[in-house]
């Protein structure tokens, strides 16, 4: 995944083909937010811009410009994949939550 974090925002990088440039989309904001460049330098600057507007837009509503999360979300798998993290987690003397927090730290860890 091509990631790009400017200020403590991410934005996730792609190439569009129709305009010949790099799109980015900041993540994680109540509302959407996205820049163009062509390469990385112009790029940033433009992410410092789109941030900054979109920021004062949020500042002016009185809005909260990071998305919020529970900390809780439902995950659907095989039972037979329930099974064996059940079976893992005891035999490591942890919860399945616990196990489960565990792999996905490590999966997004910088």
């Amino acid at each position: 995944m091509n990631l790009m974090t400017v200020d403590g925002f991410s934005a996730k990088i792609e190439y569009d083909p129709e305009v010949d440039m790099f799109r980015g989309e900041i993540l994680g904001l109540t509302g959407g937010a996205d820049f163009y460049g062509k390469t990385p330098e112009e790029l940033r600057a433009e992410f410092r811009k789109s941030l900054a507007v979109f920021l004062e837009v949020c500042k002016e509503k009185g809005i909260d410009p990071r998305r919020s999360y529970s900390g809780r979300f439902n995950l659907r798998i095989p039972p037979e994949l329930h099974e064996k993290l059940a079976i893992a987690a005891q035999a490591e003397g942890k919860s399945i939550n616990t196990l489960a927090q565990e792999a996905l730290a490590e999966h997004v860890a910088d």
